[in-house]
């Protein structure tokens, strides 16, 4: 009997130190499956973050323009691109700015190199690797920007934006020249977001629509902006009345003509260079019983966020839909 409980203490010994072995194995090809597992994740991570470089665009003029290398110095010539680029996360690869750029405050501090005319000579002693240029510099400067690309610096026109998709895709298309496309789409899903926001609650709580008049530049020439111009797009966000839906583009209109429209509300957007518009419009003769005037319904706006087409042009509508209807969206 002995033996036979000898034999079968051995055995069960034995069967212990297999099961041991077989699970030992089975945890050992578990762990190393997990670690291939996390090998193929963190090369996928590796791929996902490889330049896509060189990459090939259709910019604002239609042209195909290659770009090789991951671009290392910018030169943009408009404040918009500018403001893009920053926002993109581009601020310290930026080397030049137009003379007009005025933000983010970083820009101020960038070498001036030009406007409507580009200083050529000091763009050439930067070097950029990427020059962001405008319609305006591809119609009249052809030769500059040749000379620009035979000393090596791609150029990228950046064509004129008068809707949001407009914005929406010039924000792309400098992301994609940059290599910057991940902080472009949260740029641009913010700025949807909150448009449609605005949007929503405006279709829904709005049933008196306003008529407003909008004012880009003061007496006695004084500019409006019609139908295809962010301002239009952004009454309309409101649900709100543009004074000037018969005209299209930026208009010319005389005293006369705007008291006859009645506005509801008036909206300039030049205070940053005139003093008091709002007592300038209050106190016009002959406005007396234009409602706006009337109910002293005059306010202003920052030029920039209204008419430069970049990521700012949201908080345009944010600030328009709370002077216009204070009782919705304050």
């Amino acid at each position: 009997m002995k033996e036979i409980l000898k034999k079968w203490g051995l055995l069960s010994v034995f069967l212990l130190l297999t099961l041991t072995i077989i699970t030992g194995c089975g945890t050992q090809g578990k762990n190393d499956e997990s670690n291939i597992e996390k090998e193929n994740a963190q090369e996928e991570v590796v791929n996902n973050n490889e330049s896509q470089f060189p990459i090939t665009i259709t910019d604002g003029a239609n042209r195909e323009v290659t770009i090789d290398d991951e671009p290392e110095t910018i030169v943009s010539i408009q404040t918009s691109n500018t403001e893009i680029s920053f926002a993109l996360g581009l601020g310290d690869k930026i080397v030049g700015v137009s003379d007009y750029d005025n933000y983010p405050p970083e820009a101020l501090e960038k070498e001036k190199v030009g406007a409507q005319d580009i200083n050529a000579e000091l763009v050439l002693s930067l070097l950029p690797d990427l020059a962001l240029v405008t319609d305006y510099h591809y119609n009249t400067h052809p030769d500059l920007l040749k000379q620009f690309e035979e000393a090596g610096i791609d150029v990228v026109v950046v064509g004129d934006a008068t809707s949001f998709e407009d914005v929406y895709h010039n924000i792309e298309m400098i992301a994609k020249a940059t290599g910057t496309d991940e902080e472009a789409q949260k740029i641009i899903t913010d700025m949807q977001q909150r448009h449609e926001a605005i949007k929503e609650k405006a279709a829904e709580m709005i049933t008196d629509k306003k008529k407003v008049w909008v004012e880009v530049s003061p007496a006695p020439d004084i500019f409006t902006t019609g139908t295809n111009t962010f301002m239009h797009e952004m009454l309309e966000s409101i649900n709100a009345t543009n004074a000037a839906e018969a005209h299209e583009g930026w208009v010319k209109l005389t005293e006369e003509e705007i008291v006859q429209l009645n506005p509801d509300v008036i909206i300039t957007t030049y205070g940053y260079y005139i003093d008091n518009p709002r007592d300038q419009v209050l106190s016009r003769e002959g406005w007396n019983e234009v409602p706006a005037v009337k109910n002293e319904q005059v306010f202003d706006v920052d030029s920039d966020t209204v008419t430069r087409p970049g990521p700012r042009l949201i908080e345009g509508v944010e600030a328009i839909a709370e002077f216009v209807y204070p009782e919705v969206f304050n």
